[in-house]
């Protein structure tokens, strides 16, 4: 039994181990949704701060590429410092004793130049936990360098690109409750909002890295065929609201009544275009759109002919 409780206090003590420089204040979670699909960036044992006005809004289900890393931490007498002070009051003065004695890695590194790297993770990445086993808890690393699996400031910006979000379309249309046949149907997005996004992942007193969401067009669709509806799609952002005498050319003429459809509507999709952009060289990335769907019951007025009488 006693042999047992040896192993838990032990792995206990690993996992205290791989503790953030600093106490882990960097964590950071930005969850979103898009219909069924919920994704996330959870940041743990990480240094990254993840800010801007991108970031509570309708994802696109980007995800991080590389899901563990190393991030640079804290200089060699300072680590040795943090691990001899930072005693959890769980742990029995008998075990901590034999953590000290483990103690040797950091001691050897007082008064060389460079710093401890420790392991960062997305959390919410699936492969996280298979990905930290094939890294060490710590890896000492001489001045101007970066060690295998450390993290970049490409991997920063991908980061930011996974935590970036847009809202969510909607559609205002007129006709608004029913259009018929022939009759244009203007499209457009309401309560738009900003029409540029960005969130910054930064990774504080050592690099940062910007991505930016520009609101670009408006695509349609009108849930039926060609044959039966008109889309017209000189949008751009945001759409065109209805004006008097106005030319039509953001919206649907649908061209058949919707009688013969499932619950007797169209169903139309408007899609939100976003493109992308990332203060990193040689970084790029592909637009995010963001749809919506509106019911469109479609009649068709009917003429009534009367002959004259004699």
């Amino acid at each position: 039994m006693s042999s047992v409780i040896g192993k838990v206090i032990v792995a206990g003590l690993l996992m205290f181990a791989s503790a953030p420089p600093g106490g882990g204040t960097g964590n950071t979670t930005v969850e979103s949704s898009q219909k069924d699909r919920t994704v996330a960036v959870t940041l743990k044992d990480s240094q990254i701060v993840i800010t801007g006005t991108g970031l509570s809004g309708r994802s696109d289900g980007y995800r991080v590429k590389r899901p563990c890393w190393y991030e640079p931490g804290k200089n060699a007498a300072d680590m040795l410092k943090e691990q001899q002070d930072s005693k959890p009051t769980w742990i029995p003065e008998t075990e901590w004793r034999r953590h000290l004695d483990s103690l040797k890695q950091f001691e050897e590194k007082v008064g060389k130049e460079g710093r401890w790297w420790t392991r960062g993770y997305n959390a919410a990445d699936p492969d996280a936990l298979s990905c930290l086993a094939g890294l060490e808890p710590y890896v000492f690393v001489p001045p101007n360098t970066t060690p295998p699996s450390g993290i970049t400031v490409t991997e920063l910006a991908d980061i930011a690109r996974a935590a970036l979000t847009v809202p969510e379309p909607k559609i205002k249309l007129n006709p608004d409750a029913r259009s018929y046949v022939n009759l244009p149907t203007w499209v457009w997005l309401d309560d738009v909002g900003q029409t540029t996004r960005s969130v910054t992942a930064t990774l504080p007193g050592v690099m940062s890295a910007t991505v930016t969401a520009t609101f670009d067009s408006v695509k349609i669709k009108s849930g039926t065929t060609s044959t039966r509806a008109e889309v017209r799609e000189k949008c751009g952002p945001g759409g065109k609201p209805y004006t008097k005498g106005a030319e039509f050319d953001c919206g649907v003429r649908y061209l058949r009544a919707s009688a013969d459809q499932p619950r007797d509507v169209y169903t139309m999709t408007v899609t939100s275009v976003w493109t992308v952009t990332a203060n990193v060289a040689g970084v790029q990335y592909d637009p995010i759109q963001a749809d919506a769907t509106r019911d469109v019951p479609v009649g068709e007025v009917q003429s009534t002919v009367r002959t004259g009488t004699r």
